[in-house]
């Protein structure tokens, strides 16, 4: 095994089927990528524990299980502000993973299972200091994590693969939030289904002064309703979106992934002419008419306009060549991929351009301007990113990241992205298997 130099394209060639059945394997089956890999900044040379226990940062977590069962597990994932990795211990301490020379990825053997209990208990612990690049893990079950050493010698972490189906965790119903905990900028933390959707989870935030915000997540049997609304589609379009959804080994729907893991992870050729047309109605009808980017900055409203194929922004770096299937889905490649020296403005115009193409809002009443049509709006075009459009639809809120950018917002419009941040954390509380 080559450690930490594959990418996403490493899973490719793994044998499909509709419906897809997990295998679970041993660590010889794990495939490591970007995706599943947390990689510490430094090597550690000083006494982690003693250097956080004056950082402050404590965080109260307050862990809801409304799951029917009693065999639900919370992991916590992240690095420590001298970018050390750190995982969350029962007893409410950190534990620092080493890594050896392996070429195998090695079994964490610590016990770093937080216990939730049965249906309806809380389970409270508090994180002892700040973390970055924060995950919260829960599980229906058991999860494993395994450590590999990376070509500097720091530790990095191998977590969970939703989309490799012989990964050593892929029977298990699981799902995370993200989050983020500095003393320069406070907490971020967010729901996310850019990857996938598994586990139900719901969150809410309380500051200092009381306030409270909240992204109530999914219904509890999301999972089920999403891969029938995915077969459906695949029906009335002959797209592969019902080969998004992955089963247990009982048959059971077990996860729903994104349109772009599983066309870097699965099959490459899926989708391919499913937006072409499209771009070519798009890119036609801005050879002919200006578009309009807010950037929502000090930028202010850009007009861009399509020469010789190319879409150009005035004060942009540089200009737009037509995407592909991939680059649309996942918004970091082609022309919204964000290179070094890229100005300002390209900076707002990628997200806004990759959001009205998931929405396909560009040739819709308004869409002239981008962001500006209420999210009532979006998805109602052919084609689309069913995908983001039937997860929105059974989510309690309508809130949650389904695409890299779902955070793009029309000035005062409704947030779809579930991001929620404060300067002034006092709790967090994740609900597990429903409504909050």
């Amino acid at each position: 095994m080559k450690v930490l130099a594959w990418t996403v394209s490493a899973l490719i060639g793994l044998a499909t089927a509709s419906p897809m059945q997990v295998t679970p394997g041993g660590p010889e089956d794990i495939i490591i990528t970007e995706e599943n890999t947390l990689n510490a900044t430094t090597i550690a040379t000083f006494a982690p524990v003693r250097i956080l226990a004056a950082s402050g940062g404590q965080l109260p977590l307050a862990l809801v299980n409304n799951l029917a069962s009693s065999n639900v597990h919370a992991y916590v994932t992240g690095l420590d502000p001298n970018g050390q990795l750190v995982m969350l211990k029962p007893d409410g301490s950190w534990y620092y993973p080493t890594s050896t020379s392996s070429g195998i990825p090695v079994a964490i053997t610590e016990n770093v299972a937080i216990p939730l209990g049965a249906e309806g208990t809380t389970k409270t612990i508090t994180l002892p200091g700040y973390i970055s690049s924060g995950r919260v893990y829960f599980a229906d079950g058991t999860l494993k994590f395994y450590t590999v050493q990376a070509a500097t010698g720091a530790t990095s972490l191998v977590e969970p693969s939703a989309v490799n189906p012989s990964d050593p965790s892929a029977n298990v119903n699981w799902g995370f939030i993200e989050l983020t905990n500095t003393a320069a900028g406070g907490i971020y933390v967010n729901l996310s289904f850019v990857d996938f959707v598994g586990l139900p989870l719901g969150i809410t935030l309380t500051d200092t002064s009381g306030g409270k915000n909240e992204a109530r997540g999914l219904v509890t049997d999301a999972v089920e309703q999403i891969c029938s609304e995915l077969t459906q589609q695949a029906k009335t379009d002959g797209q592969p979106w019902d080969e998004l959804c992955m089963y247990s080994s009982n048959g059971q729907p077990l996860r729903a992934l994104s349109p772009y893991n599983y066309l870097a992870g699965l099959s490459n050729s899926a989708f391919s002419s499913y937006w072409t047309s499209y771009i070519d109605q798009v890119w036609a009808y801005y050879t002919r008419n200006k578009l309009t980017i807010n950037t929502q900055a000090a930028a202010g409203l850009v007009s861009c306009s399509v020469t010789s194929g190319v879409l150009y922004c005035d004060g942009d770096n540089r200009g737009y060549a037509k995407p592909t299937a991939s680059d649309i889905f996942g918004c970091n490649a082609g022309p919204f991929a964000i290179q070094g020296g890229d100005n300002s403005v390209h900076y707002a115009v990628v997200p806004r351009l990759c959001a009205a193409f998931h929405r396909s809002t560009f040739l819709i009443a308004g869409g002239s301007t981008q962001p500006a049509v209420s999210s009532s709006r979006y998805y109602l075009a052919d084609p689309t990113n069913w995908y983001s459009s039937i997860v929105h639809d059974f989510q309690i809120d309508g809130r949650g990241y389904a695409f890299p950018y779902d955070d793009v917002t029309p000035t005062g419009g409704q947030d779809t992205s579930g991001l929620l941040a404060t300067t002034q954390p006092k709790l967090l509380t994740v609900y597990i298997g429903g409504d909050c």
